[in-house]
């Protein structure tokens, strides 16, 4: 109640009534966790419902304008609501001095709704503002930074321009330089003759530069430097620290209506108010174990930096300060994830599978090759897990190609062998085709019974469909995210398959998983992901890698050429055709575009069909074709009815045909590295060697390795991590520190942790030692119930309970 309280307090303005009848909301369930009695409880319970009802009410048209609330609560509509006190992320932005509703809003835009937001949004950068200069020093054309006393001061209006001038003379022992300021004519009252100013600003007048035509109080010299400011300070007690100049000067991000120079000061205000009232989160002894400052002292240090500390330093987030923040980010995380780790493991599920080695035997007699030992032991890890009397909640990681789908499919074997469905679900309606045309036959030969059910389905035929998963006669269920509509029922649901998981939000995947109460989970992902994302995005689960491609495979040749080197491409495509190969053709674009200036796919196949492949059968797929068609054409490439298939990006992931030996990716320097790579999966899945051609417009010159000598764009850095790995788990470290976790994953839909002082990238060290913390001290105490605990689990509930869905299976 009071945290929503808060949260209702930040979606201001309101009525001041209003908020006053929110605050006494808040305020009756201070001690209602701590009271033991239970007349007390009730009563409280009575007079939030009353407030409620009264809130409720005043929603209505006709309710008076300045209402009476409920006895017994006092009507101070004078008084602004006090929440004095109160922990640091209970008190709303909003009543602290110089904020108000208004600004409240503003600052909501930065995520900032409360004080701890607000200390907790450390400064982007820093800037070293101590070299002061005399006004005789002054360069033009350089920043410069002076400290004087006005000597005069004037405003000068420009009406056509819509400009406003105030210029004031500052003089100090070097002599005297204009001050410079457009548009803040209301500094004419702080600037007023004797005032000790500190003037920061660029450089653009002295001997021989412009000059302004006005002499103030008195002659001044022709030469006086024009110092045009961008940051200034009044000096009232030269004794003080200064905020904005003099020192190292935090820079925050700014938001429209909001500028670092204000929040400079909001934070300076609420460090001198209320850094006393930091709680501290990490234990004493783990802080001690690992050289840790305290919060309080971290915080200071962040926002109030000492030009004893190293500009540089404090830019890449390296000082003892930013590390301790780092460390508290991503221990109070670790801790969330293994206590829901531990969660997990102790529920029990209501069936029992049986580890049914029958029933793999013949998976694995059917099978038109032999499995890795990879394969083999990732397979024994999900049985050990599918007969445990706790639900699965496992991850498999492999390249592309690796064969996580086969290991899936030896699970599904598993669950229905003992009496359950099984359900695989797949991002796209392609994959869950391509998945579907895979495992049916395969199943049809075990007695199972597998099943599509994708957005295409109408009527009778899905009416059908879905009365068939609900009576049970449909075992194995294949589906997109139509899975997750509330008319579909399973009867006896016991295994969720979660293909290509980071394409899936968290909620998506957390419907799938209710529908079967505590399900085993098996989710697979073909994107390689790195250790130190695996441990805060997957920290909960239990990690299986395939780390092996099948025998015989080679790895791909990867080549990057010009456009104007296009031809060279196509006649390796050329080669690769008349030896009775097939080959891929990818766009990044469907239909022609006037904004961006590329070939789109449906006009390139008209023109590979009449010039560079009139001689073969060349196919088009993309994501606007309808699904059917889009199977017809799949199952005619994969049938070698067509030599060449031009497409979209729809072919990304789940396409298997291994007679491909060649693929173009056309407007290389379109594409993601991830997304490139899984491109370059769709070949080399047979036993001939197999080739990846880039067109990159960026190349230039003649040949694959020229470039520019200057610093390396990012599809350059792209392009060489292709030439240089076909490794999918190098490929991915490299993604991550070319994009940044946010964009490698995209944090809305794979729940990826937002951080204000830890970096993944940085940070990656970090991350293994909060992790091994986080075990360690849930060893000690399961429960965190010991008193130095408290404000830990405390602040791990606040941070992470609705987003990770603490003690849930994800």
């Amino acid at each position: 109640m009071r945290r929503q309280v808060v949260e209702a307090l930040a979606q201001g303005p309101h009525p001041l009534w209003v908020e006053v009848t929110l605050m006494a909301l808040r305020v009756l369930f201070e001690d209602f966790e701590r009271s033991a009695e239970l007349d007390r409880r009730r009563a409280t319970v009575e007079r939030a419902k009353r407030l409620l009802q009264y809130l409720r009410a005043a929603r209505a048209p006709s309710f008076q304008a300045v209402p009476s609330p409920p006895d017994p609560i006092p009507p101070p509509w004078t008084r602004q609501p006090s929440v004095e006190g109160a922990p640091l992320w209970e008190q709303p932005i909003q009543f602290v001095k110089g904020v108000g509703p208004k600004r409240a809003l503003i600052l909501a835009r930065l995520g900032i709704r409360s004080v701890e937001d607000l200390l907790w949004t450390l400064p982007w950068r820093y800037e070293d503002r101590t070299r002061l200069s005399r006004t005789n020093q002054l360069v033009p054309g350089t920043q410069g930074m002076i400290c004087g006393v006005v000597r005069g001061v004037r405003v000068k209006t420009i009406p056509r321009r819509r400009l406003t001038i105030l210029e004031a003379t500052v003089e100090d022992a070097g002599g005297q330089a204009h001050a410079i300021f457009f548009n803040q004519p209301y500094l004419e009252a702080q600037f007023t003759a004797g005032t000790q100013v500190l003037l920061s600003g660029r450089v653009v007048g002295g001997p021989g530069g412009r000059q302004l035509a006005w002499h103030g109080t008195g002659p001044m010299a022709a030469t006086a430097p024009r110092l045009e400011v961008d940051e200034y300070e009044i000096l009232v007690d030269p004794q003080e620290p200064t905020v904005h100049l003099g020192r190292i000067v935090p820079v925050y991000h700014e938001t429209r209506g909001w500028s670092s120079r204000q929040m400079r000061a909001l934070v300076r205000s609420m460090l001198t108010a209320e850094l006393g009232r930091v709680r501290e989160v990490l234990p004493d002894a783990l802080r001690r174990r690992q050289k840790l400052p305290t919060l309080a002292q971290a915080m200071e240090a962040v926002h109030a930096p000492t030009a004893a500390l190293s500009l540089e330093e404090l830019n890449r987030g390296g000082t003892p300060a930013h590390r301790r923040l780092a460390f508290e980010e991503l221990f109070v995380l670790e801790m969330a994830l293994a206590s829901r780790h531990a969660t997990v493991a102790r529920a029990v599920k209501p069936f029992r599978v049986s580890p049914s080695p029958g029933m793999i035997h013949r998976l694995q007699s059917i099978l038109p090759f032999r499995l890795t030992r990879a394969q083999e032991r990732v397979i024994d890890e999900i049985v050990r897990d599918l007969t445990s009397p706790h639900p699965m909640n496992r991850l498999i990681q492999g390249d592309v190609g690796s064969g996580k789908t086969v290991v899936a499919l030896h699970a599904v074997a598993v669950a229905c062998a003992s009496g359950l469905q099984a359900a695989l679900m797949a991002p796209t309606e392609l994959l869950a085709e391509q998945h579907y045309l895979n495992v049916a036959p395969l199943c049809a030969r075990l007695g199972l019974q597998a099943v599509l059910l994708s957005g295409k389905e109408r009527g009778t035929s899905k009416r059908e469909l879905v009365a068939r998963i609900a009576e049970g006669t449909a075992q194995v269920i294949v589906g997109t995210h139509a899975l997750l509509q509330h008319k579909v029922r399973f009867a006896k649901l016991g295994l969720a398959v979660i293909d290509e998981q980071h394409k899936f939000g968290v909620l998506q995947r957390k419907m799938l998983v209710d529908k079967g109460y505590q399900l085993d989970v098996l989710i697979m992902t073909a994107t390689p992901i790195p250790r130190t994302l695996a441990m805060t995005v997957y920290g909960d689960l239990d990690v299986s890698v395939i780390d092996a491609l099948p025998p015989g495979r080679k790895p791909v040749q990867t080549m990057a050429f010009a456009a104007s080197q296009r031809r060279k491409g196509y006649q390796l495509v050329v080669d690769e055709l008349r030896a009775g190969r097939q080959a891929y053709v990818v766009f990044p674009l469907v239909e022609e575009s006037e904004k961006v200036d590329l070939e789109a796919a449906e006009m390139a196949y008209r023109r590979l069909q009449q010039e560079e492949f009139a001689a073969f059968r060349v196919g088009l797929i993309h994501g606007k074709l309808k699904a059917e068609q889009r199977s017809s054409i799949m199952a005619a490439f994969k049938a070698g009815d067509l030599d060449v298939l031009v497409a979209t990006t729809v072919i990304e992931v789940g396409v298997d045909v291994p007679n491909a030996t060649v693929m173009i990716v056309e407007h290389a320097e379109r594409f993601g590295l991830a997304q490139l790579h899984q491109l370059r999966g769709r070949v080399g899945r047979g036993a001939q060697q197999s080739y990846c051609v880039l067109i990159d417009a960026t190349i230039k010159g003649y040949g694959a390795w020229a470039r520019d000598g200057g610093g390396r764009s990012p599809a350059e850095q792209r392009r060489e991590a292709m030439l240089r790995s076909t490794d999918g788990f190098v490929i991915a470290e490299e993604d991550l520190r070319i994009r940044g976790p946010g964009e490698m994953f995209g944090t809305r839909q794979s729940g990826l942790p937002e951080f204000r002082a830890a970096n993944l990238v940085r940070d990656a060290a970090l991350i293994e030692v909060a992790r091994r913390e986080a075990f360690a001290l849930l060893r000690e105490d399961p429960e965190l119930s010991r008193p130095e605990h408290r404000d830990l689990q405390e602040a791990m509930r606040r941070r992470w309970h609705a987003k990770l869905a603490l003690g849930e299976v994800s």
